[in-house]
């Protein structure tokens, strides 16, 4: 069938400030692909990421690029050979699945295998920043079961115990964004133990956590960084205990379910996780959340601004997508 294809970059305020060990940003910068034909439209959306050498201009290129392909019929399957994983693959991926759910009226979770979408639970991140700071925005967020706490290396010590004063009775996981190194990681990790941390995410540099293998892990520790598909997924066996799978990353849903079920398959507990994106960035993730043992699907709950109609969240529960929305 024969398609059009539209593909627009689109900026959503963030409340405040995002900040990780990496840097900051006040908006979420988003390139959205949009399918039409038929009567149905099925729209798909990516966040660009630096770290991995994408830039807004870079992923739209690589979606025109695939334009002729597409719009001459290309399935799901022959979208996998057109693009490598990233971002520019999952905007066109999950726009593909949200077109086939609106012509045929079969739902994407149940096209995926799933018999329903049950809520989710999602961790609330809390930007990395001085103590003081970190304890203020842990205070606000104390009554969220789950909190994301965002580290930067030196000083962590202080900020995780500035965060466990402000929210003494959160779940908190960690996420170092690959800022520490080998010779403070234990030190690190004992402090994540004293305060009761559960999980710890990419605390050291992709290419450069071997000794992860080689040291007891007081707590799971979570690849981000050096998981992006199926492909990356067998070098992590003995150094990590879960993998955070993120559509922008797979290269969309496609793969993101192939990883989530070849990683539990391989004893890994998966997390699911999101850039700072709006909700339909964040609707076919929720597919992956429904198999993960962590979630960490906050991005439209870090934005000023949402799309409309966007995700129900009531405190950190994320209610399934609606199909005005996606899928």
């Amino acid at each position: 069938m024969k398609k059009n294809l539209s593909v627009a970059a689109e900026a959503f305020p963030i409340a405040g400030r995002f900040v990780i060990s990496r840097g900051a940003k006040t908006q979420a910068v988003v390139v959205t692909a949009t399918l039409a034909a038929e009567g149905c439209v099925g729209r798909g959306e990516c966040v660009p990421y630096a770290r991995y050498g994408e830039s807004v201009d870079s992923v739209i290129g690589a979606i025109e690029g695939a334009r002729a392909a597409i719009e001459a019929g290309a399935d799901r399957d022959a979208l996998q050979r057109l693009l490598p994983a990233g971002a520019a693959r999952n905007a066109l991926d999950c726009a593909l699945w949200d077109f086939e759910a609106k012509l045929s009226g079969v739902p994407a979770y149940r096209a995926a295998g799933f018999d329903r979408l049950a809520p989710l639970t999602t961790a609330y991140t809390l930007s990395v920043g001085a103590p003081e700071e970190m304890r203020q925005a842990a205070e606000k967020a104390a009554d969220r079961p789950l909190l994301k706490v965002k580290l930067a290396g030196e000083g962590d010590d202080a900020r995780l115990a500035a965060v466990r004063e402000g929210a003494p009775r959160a779940t908190l996981i960690v996420d170092a964004n690959e800022a520490w190194r080998e010779e403070t990681l234990m030190a690190q990790l004992a402090a994540c133990a004293r305060f009761g941390v559960a999980l710890v995410e990419q605390p050291l540099p992709a290419g450069r956590d071997d000794m992860l293998a080689r040291i007891a892990h007081p707590m799971p520790i979570c690849a981000d960084e050096s998981v992006h598909d199926r492909a990356s997924l067998a070098p992590l066996k003995g150094r990590y205990d879960a993998i955070n799978v993120k559509l922008d990353k797979t290269g969309g849903l496609t793969e993101a379910l192939a990883l989530t079920r070849a990683a539990r398959d391989m004893g890994f507990s998966v997390m699911a996780g999101c850039m700072v994106g709006t909700s339909l960035a964040l609707a076919p993730a929720a597919l992956i959340g429904q198999m993960a043992s962590f979630v960490d699907l906050d991005g439209p709950l870090l934005l000023a601004e949402d799309r409309e109609p966007g995700i129900a969240y009531s405190g950190s529960i994320m209610a399934p997508p609606a199909p005005a929305l996606w899928g």
